[in-house]
C-alpha cells in the first residue's frame, strides 16, 4: 500500500519538508532538522503499530506526522485508510474529504469517502461521491451501488435505468453480490438475480404489482434459493 512507501521514505530520511537543512562544517553532509527527526520517530511509531496490530499507535503517529507535514495528501491519505480499517467511517470520511480538496483525482480517498458516506448514513453525499468515482473509472460495482443508492433515496427512474444500464452488460455476468444469510452465513449470488430484485422492488414501490412479481419470479428462476426474492414475492400476496 502507498502508506509502506511513504513510510519507508520518511524513515529512510529522504523525505525533505520544505525547511532550510544545515550542513556539517567538516563533510558537508546534510543534517535533519529537528521536525525531520520527530517524523522520522513517528514513522518508526507508525511501522511497530502497524507491525503488531495496534491501529491506534499507527494512528496517533500518522496524525502526528501530519501535523509536520500538512501539506502532503499521500500521508493524509494513509490517515484515512487507516481510519476505515478501523471502521471509524466519520473520521474516515473527513480526512477523505481533505484529500480530495487536495488531490480531487485521488481514486482510493474517492471510495473511502462514498463507503464511509454511505455508512453513516449520509446516503445523499455517498451517491454524489459514487457518481463522482464512477465518472473516473466506468466500473460496474461502482455503478451497481448507485442504482441501490437510488433505489433508498427514492430516486426510481434512475435506480431503474442504471439497473437496465448493468443487465445489458455482459461483463456482469463474472459479478457477484455478497448476501447474509439467516444463520449469519454469507453466500454469493450473480448481481445478475440482485438486479432482477432491484427491478422488482422498484415496481413494487411504484404500484406495478405485476411486474415486480414477474421480476421476483425471474430472479428465483436463475437462484432458487435467494431469500430476499421470496420474501418480496410473499409480501406481495
Amino acid at each position: 500500500m502507498k502508506y509502506w512507501i511513504i513510510v519507508s521514505l520518511l524513515v529512510a530520511g529522504n523525505v525533505s519538508f520544505g525547511q532550510d537543512q544545515p550542513q556539517t562544517p567538516a563533510t558537508g553532509q546534510q543534517q535533519p532538522t529537528a521536525g525531520q527527526v520527530l517524523s522520522m520517530h513517528y514513522a518508526r511509531t507508525y511501522q511497530a503499530g502497524i507491525r503488531y496490530n495496534d491501529y491506534n499507535v499507527a494512528k496517533h503517529a500518522l496524525i502526528n506526522i501530519l501535523v509536520e507535514n500538512p501539506q502532503n495528501d499521500s500521508i493524509l491519505y494513509s490517515l484515512s485508510l487507516l481510519y476505515y480499517q478501523m471502521q471509524n467511517y466519520t473520521s474516515a470520511a473527513l480526512t477523505a474529504r481533505d484529500v480530495l480538496t487536495m488531490n480531487p483525482d485521488n481514486i482510493g480517498a474517492l471510495e473511502i469517502a462514498a463507503v464511509s458516506y454511505d455508512n453513516i448514513g449520509a446516503k445523499d453525499k455517498a451517491l454524489e461521491t459514487y457518481e463522482s468515482l464512477y465518472l473516473k473509472t466506468d466500473d460496474f460495482n461502482t455503478l451497481y451501488k448507485i442504482a441501490f443508492l437510488q433505489y433508498e433515496l427514492k430516486n426510481y427512474t434512475e435506480s431503474k435505468t442504471n439497473a437496465d444500464i448493468l443487465l445489458a452488460k455482459k461483463e456482469i455476468e463474472e459479478l457477484k453480490a455478497i448476501y447474509n444469510l439467516a444463520d449469519g452465513s454469507q453466500k454469493e449470488y450473480p448481481i445478475r438475480v440482485a438486479l432482477i430484485n432491484l427491478k422488482g422492488l422498484i415496481a413494487t414501490e411504484q404500484g406495478d404489482k405485476a411486474a415486480a412479481k414477474s421480476f421476483y419470479e425471474q430472479a428465483l428462476q436463475l437462484a432458487p434459493d435467494f431469500q430476499l426474492a421470496k420474501d418480496n414475492l410473499e409480501a406481495l400476496k
